[in-house]
């Protein structure tokens, strides 16, 4: 395929003209390993050559950009071993677990008993499934109870939330991520538990589960109002701050100010953010205007409104708000909504622990957060 219109066709048309580049250089790839493992090219004559080519066959590949068929190349005798699916393997493999799961218990939609047929689950065992949740499972705790090597001067903590089985019923359950930024302003994913109770005890036992992995040097501490997580956070982190998640704050005062005047308030809002004069003067005016529930909800988390000031300014931007977990939570939404409803905790913990992995693997091998200089 020609490189200067797939260049072209990216240039027009982003994300599909990404999911056409993908696709070639993946295809590439895989042309390469089949290149190693025969020892010679197509219709080359050597001495070295070890096997022959046998076809292709077409392999679905999911990205972030959308789904691809891949030209996975055949060898007659061996099989062809590829890198390509590696990486992507592990959350397919989740994806199709908790949908099996679903299946055999009994308990899917219709949505994803359409989906079954198309992925052939219909034709996998328990005994199957049971195997692969295991493999699955050693994988996804491995890395969530790693060793945390570098301190993290910026913790941010934030959940999302999903329909769970329990028996008969379905519950709304709680899925919790830590990530931190490094010393050397990269970020990792820390940890993900699933509850139904977000309480200062459970919170004091996740930074308790994070220091004994070697979690150090914390100076921040990033989250929306829940008093569970203050209250642990000052405890497990002494001389740490706590900052309240701008948005969060402008959610929690904006609910309580009638439709017409919400724009208002929110411009507001964002202008006095970094100033706490302005942010009690703007308490007071919503108290006189009669908001009174508004205005204690500033006055509430003032002080922890101003704690991302002490730090340096440019990184003001990055540690005032959760959006670095907003966009995590969205990613884990968009990539486990074929399943609906989850048979089990397990089977929630796998899917995410799986992409959660996969989001890792981007911020550690791509670019730097933040700029954090050294003493």
């Amino acid at each position: 395929m020609d490189t200067l219109a797939l260049i072209e066709d990216y240039l027009s048309d982003n994300d599909q003209g990404m999911l056409n580049l993908i696709t070639w250089f993946l295809n590439q790839v895989m042309l390469l390993e089949a290149f190693q493992q025969t020892g010679a090219g197509h219709y080359e004559r050597t001495d070295v050559r070890k096997t022959y080519r046998n076809g292709y066959k077409d392999r679905s590949l999911k990205t972030r950009y959308g789904e691809t068929t891949l030209k996975k190349p055949q060898l007659r005798g061996v099989p062809f071993e590829t890198a390509v699916f590696g990486r992507y393997a592990r959350v397919e493999k989740a994806l199709v677990n908790a949908i099996a799961e679903s299946y055999l218990q009994g308990v899917s939609t219709r949505k994803v008993q359409d989906i079954v047929q198309h992925l052939g689950i219909e034709q996998l065992s328990p005994a199957s499934v049971s195997r692969m949740a295991k493999d699955l499972d050693e994988q996804v705790q491995a890395f969530l109870q790693r060793p945390i090597e570098q301190e993290m001067p910026y913790l941010f903590v934030d959940a999302s939330y999903y329909k769970v089985r329990e028996e008969a019923r379905y519950v709304t359950k709680a899925l919790l991520v830590t990530a931190g930024v490094r010393d050397d302003g990269f970020r990792e994913i820390l940890g993900a538990r699933i509850t139904d109770c977000e309480n200062e005890a459970f919170w004091a036992g996740v930074f308790e589960d994070l220091k004994e992995r070697g979690l150090a040097g914390v100076q921040l501490i990033i989250s929306d109002g829940h008093t569970g997580i203050q209250k642990a956070a000052e405890a497990a982190f002494l001389g740490a701050s706590w900052q309240m998640c701008q948005v969060h704050c402008s959610r929690a005062v904006l609910k309580n100010i009638p439709k017409k005047h919400q724009k208002e308030v929110a411009e507001s809002l964002k202008e006095a953010y970094g100033d706490e004069q302005r942010l009690q003067d703007l308490a007071d005016d919503l108290n006189t205007r009669g908001y009174r529930k508004a205005a204690n909800t500033i006055e509430r988390f003032l002080p922890g409104l101003m704690s991302y000031t002490a730090f340096p300014k440019n990184h003001g931007k990055r540690i005032r708000t959760t959006n670095m977990m907003e966009r995590i939570n969205k990613e884990l939404k968009r990539r486990t909504k074929v399943v609906g409803a989850f048979p089990n905790e397990d089977a929630l913990l796998r899917l995410a622990g799986s992409i959660l992995m996969d989001i890792n693997e981007e911020w550690v091998t791509g670019r730097r957060y933040l700029t954090i200089e050294k003493e």
